[in-house]
């Protein structure tokens, strides 16, 4: 779950709803959305491999290579996304000991997107990584697909596939952001949202300001930053809500459009996090959902997909 050679990766980043991510006071919502890494619904196969994924953490944190093998099975295949393959545990261990020798300050933190069975012994499991190498080294994000076998029952890793692309350069970044300068709306149960984006710092970045209007008739508002972070070689975006409240947003391109791991503070200083899924629809709408939402300890329900749209001029 890391790339073996540390190349920097092209993010892009659209609009997100932040203020509605985060509200308090927002609706209670019936999420339909499919299992992700906060759902809690998860059948005792699901938990098992999610508690695998908890240990590979703890095991790579600790620079222990051998407790990082014993989680594939025994002829388990890794492929970074240059193609590269390493096969069986013995030549995995091999790896991620010689990783750990030439980054002894290496952590790792892993985003779970999705899980699912597809038999009885086998689960497939999506997500995302953020490698973070210290002494100021830009980390390595990366997606990855594991499939997962029980064996003997234990479920262990069988295969590793990891995806990634190169970096352009932070103008050919900025120009990805293109699409979202204009008015975008959406609604949601009676609250209705309307952001303005636009560029600043000489298309360096783009502004969006944001006003929420709440079905009572109150309003808040904020603003948000997106641009190119070169020591990070990534699209970041930096939210402060009304009060106080600030996020920091990291994103990877997916199939369809984009996730955001987003983490931050609410005005009174509580830790607040969430994945952010977007979904490119055309050129004048996409969809927007957020998922694993917690604050502080607690979990938060994932929000319904809301429908953003261009605001077009009559």
């Amino acid at each position: 779950m890391i790339r073996l050679i540390p190349r920097p990766v092209l993010l892009f980043l659209p609009v997100a709803l932040v203020s509605m991510a985060f509200h308090a006071d927002a609706a209670p919502q019936d999420s339909t959305s499919t299992p992700t890494d906060a759902t809690v619904d998860l059948s005792p196969d699901l938990l098992a491999i999610r508690a695998g994924a908890e240990a590979f953490v703890k095991a790579f944190d600790g620079k222990d290579a051998a407790a990082v093998a014993a989680l594939w099975t025994e002829d388990g295949e890794y492929i970074d996304d240059t193609g590269l393959a390493i096969q069986g545990r013995a030549q995995i261990e091999k790896t991620y000991a010689d990783f750990f020798a030439k980054n002894p300050k290496a952590t790792i933190r892993i985003t779970i997107d999705a899980m699912r069975m597809v038999g009885a012994h086998t689960a497939i499991e999506d997500g995302s990584t953020i490698v973070e190498l210290g002494d100021d080294a830009a980390p390595l994000l990366n997606r990855y697909t594991a499939v997962h076998e029980k064996v003997d029952g234990r479920w262990l890793m069988a295969s590793i596939r990891e995806s990634g692309s190169s970096a352009p350069s932070a103008q050919e970044s900025t120009q990805d952001l293109e699409f979202l300068v204009g008015t975008w709306t959406a609604e949601e149960f009676g609250n209705r949202t309307e952001s303005v984006c636009q560029w600043v710092s000489g298309k360096s970045f783009i502004e969006r300001k944001y006003t929420t209007t709440l079905r009572d008739g109150s309003q808040t508002s904020g603003v948000q930053l997106i641009g190119w972070n070169p020591a990070m070689a990534a699209v970041l975006s930096w939210d402060f809500s009304p009060g106080g409240g600030h996020a920091l947003g990291i994103w990877t391109p997916v199939d369809d459009g984009w996730t955001a791991e987003v983490r931050g503070y609410t005005a009174d200083g509580t830790p607040i996090y969430s994945v952010n899924l977007l979904r490119r629809l055309d050129d004048n709408a996409y969809a927007w959902q957020s998922v694993a939402r917690h604050i502080g300890d607690t979990a938060l329900p994932d929000t319904n997909e809301v429908v953003l749209k261009r605001k077009t001029e009559n």
